[in-house]
């Protein structure tokens, strides 16, 4: 799918699994524990990633990545737009590609995070109701 001057394509084969990293590896809070070679096993198991590339190139720019056990439940991370991107409707694009054009709309979606609250709401994520517990990471997240 082309949107004005960008790309949003679900072709795990076009990701550039450097840009992935340099962004993750500099910005993610929410895991930076990991290693090169987790995040590179982290994508190769993936159910779908999605990118955001500028137009006609393969500069990637945007990134999410879900995994799922195909039938009724995904979770979403590692989203990202490139700070010298954001503030331009990519995040909604890529949620957009990610969720409601994917083959996941119906699922039960879950994610954490500690920001871009707003966002995620307009794709009908919000608290977890009675029917969702959660058990605390080993590892730590830095952040």
């Amino acid at each position: 799918m082309t949107t004005d001057a960008y790309d949003i394509d679900d072709d795990p084969t076009r990701i550039s699994r450097d840009a992935v990293w340099a962004r993750l590896d500099a910005e993610a809070y929410w895991g930076r524990w990991r290693t090169r070679a987790d995040v590179d096993a982290q994508i190769d198991s993936s159910w779908r990633v999605v990118g955001v590339y500028r137009a006609g190139t393969n500069d990637l720019v945007g990134f999410a990545r879900a995994t799922s056990d195909g039938v009724g439940f995904a979770y979403l991370a590692d989203v990202f737009i490139h700070p010298d991107h954001q503030g331009r409707g990519l995040g909604k694009r890529l949620m957009q590609a990610m969720i409601e054009d994917g083959p996941g709309r119906e699922f039960r979606w879950v994610l954490f995070t500690a920001d871009a609250h707003g966002l995620y709401e307009q794709f009908g994520f919000a608290a977890p109701d009675t029917t969702a517990m959660v058990r605390p990471a080993a590892k730590p997240s830095i952040g």
